[in-house]
């Protein structure tokens, strides 16, 4: 979705905004990791954080899902924890310093998508009961 001619002076209010707007090549990408993502955190509030889709829970952002044109993304952050846990099934994919990026020309891996989420969830918590404990 980046290099999309309207990408960037477009403001989405709601996941819907922005899968609309989604190119033909990543919007059915986009919709099944949000399928995946909604299914693995049904307690998370979908919003859109930084202008991408975001799920929110513990008031911490868990993950969140971009359009590329050579990619999707997952975006994470603080990203150390979920690297080191998941550095073998990462290796496949491209990194950056807060996304794993999946190839157009590839299958989604859809379990290692609800991997992460469901572990960020869990880092989520514990930083919600360290930050509770400090009141």
């Amino acid at each position: 979705m980046t290099g999309h001619p309207d990408r960037e002076k477009q403001t989405y209010r709601t996941v819907d905004d922005y899968l609309a707007a989604a190119t033909y090549d990543v919007e059915a990408r986009l919709v099944e990791m949000r399928r995946v993502v909604a299914e693995t955190l049904p307690d998370a509030e979908e919003t859109i954080s930084h202008n991408i889709p975001a799920y929110r829970q513990h008031g911490v952002v868990i993950v969140q899902l971009a359009g590329h044109a050579e990619h999707t993304s997952l975006n994470f952050f603080p990203t150390a924890g979920a690297f080191a846990h998941f550095a073998e099934r990462l290796r496949p994919y491209s990194t950056s310093k807060s996304a794993v990026r999946f190839p157009l020309d590839e299958p989604l891996p859809l379990d290692l998508i609800a991997d992460i989420a469901t572990f960020r969830l869990a880092e989520a918590a514990e930083f919600a009961a360290r930050k509770q404990a400090r009141r």
